[in-house]
């Protein structure tokens, strides 16, 4: 029960910073924050496909992995079409 408890504080301390953060930032860096973060979710889908892969894995850890594979796709593809499109607002029209 203890560790549950640490791993419980930690989870709800890192809900708490990250929606401080997020509310902090400007509309103006909100682009570019997240074209750089697709970084961090390349490293995730990384991970989740190594342990997607895993043969003694147990079921369910499989499935989370896949799960995170696919989540981690959507953030990814969503990311570079929102760049892309915010890169396309910059461009000179003919």
């Amino acid at each position: 029960m203890d560790g549950f408890v640490m791993i419980l504080t930690i989870f709800v301390l890192a809900l708490f910073v990250g929606f401080e953060i997020i509310t902090k930032v400007p509309p103006t860096l909100h682009t570019p924050l997240m074209s750089g973060s697709n970084a961090i979710s390349g490293i995730t889908i990384i991970g989740a496909l190594v342990l997607a892969g895993r043969m003694d894995g147990s079921p369910l850890a499989q499935i989370m992995a896949f799960v995170a594979v696919i989540f981690a796709t959507i953030n990814v593809v969503g990311g570079f079409l929102v760049t892309d499109r915010m890169l396309k607002m910059f461009k000179k029209k003919d």
